[in-house]
């Protein structure tokens, strides 16, 4: 098997030597063998996990876990444990594929939504009454209020009181909240909708502003999750040559 001395694994993956050590000190990969002098001596299973490891965290998905998941995958495989590491793969995918379906989901709810249209009556709720009828906690109503997601009339005694229309889109920013996609997202695609209703739900909730200064995960769910979920079936056929190559 070749051997690698730190820089020369440094200029292979296209890092700096410091991140070398660095993925050594997080587990990320097999900890090297070192020479009498200190060097530290790099094998061909190092330079593959490295490979490995760029792929694995080349998409940042965060929520429920996938982060945690993809990242005790990486190590299962530093650990050369291939067969925890390929069943980690499997559940990470059956997962991702469940996220962007609750994703695709949400944007068919929001559709059925608007196409019913709201509801004519004259129902007025007091927040605590919302919050008891939609399951959302006052700290999410208060926090999507104060995001711009919502503007909440007030009565002459000063209580906010939500008309069936706010019921309306209450439920449609709970349903893409669920679903991940992030406020910044939700608050473009409703600012879009009140100006065209004819607007493209999906391709707007996938398309962040170019002038947004952070673009999120959130900010382009469906495709990132795409992005991750492509990434996966490559780590799996890494995994499988590594594991007949190095078991």
């Amino acid at each position: 098997m070749n051997t690698y001395r730190t820089a020369q694994v440094a200029d292979i993956i296209g890092i700096h030597p410091n991140t070398v050590r660095l993925y050594e000190q997080l587990g990320l990969i097999p900890k090297p063998e070192r020479k009498p002098n200190g060097y530290r001596v790099f094998t061909d299973f190092h330079i593959e996990q490295f490979k490995l490891a760029r792929l694995a965290l080349q998409v940042e998905i965060l929520q429920n876990g996938l982060r945690k998941k993809i990242l005790q995958m990486v190590k299962a495989s530093a650990a050369g444990d291939f067969e925890a590491a390929l069943s980690l793969m499997e559940e990470y995918l059956h997962q991702i594929k469940q996220e962007r379906s609750n994703a695709e989901k949400a944007i068919r709810v929001v559709k059925r939504i608007l196409s019913e249209g709201a509801p004519e009556s004259s129902h007025l709720l007091k927040r605590k009454e919302v919050s008891e009828y939609l399951g959302i906690s006052m700290d999410a109503l208060r926090n999507w209020e104060m995001n711009g997601l919502l503007t909440v009339k007030r009565k002459q005694n000063g209580y906010r009181v939500y008309t069936d229309a706010d019921i309306q889109r209450l439920i449609i920013i709970r349903s893409l909240r669920c679903a991940n996609y992030s406020l910044e997202a939700i608050l473009q695609m409703l600012r879009q909708l009140s100006e065209n209703p004819d607007t493209d739900i999906a391709v707007v909730l996938n398309t962040p502003k170019q002038d947004s200064e952070i673009i999120s995960v959130c900010d382009r769910l469906i495709l990132s999750l795409s992005a991750a979920e492509e990434n996966a079936y490559k780590i799996v056929s890494m995994l499988q040559d590594m594991k007949s190559r190095f078991s």
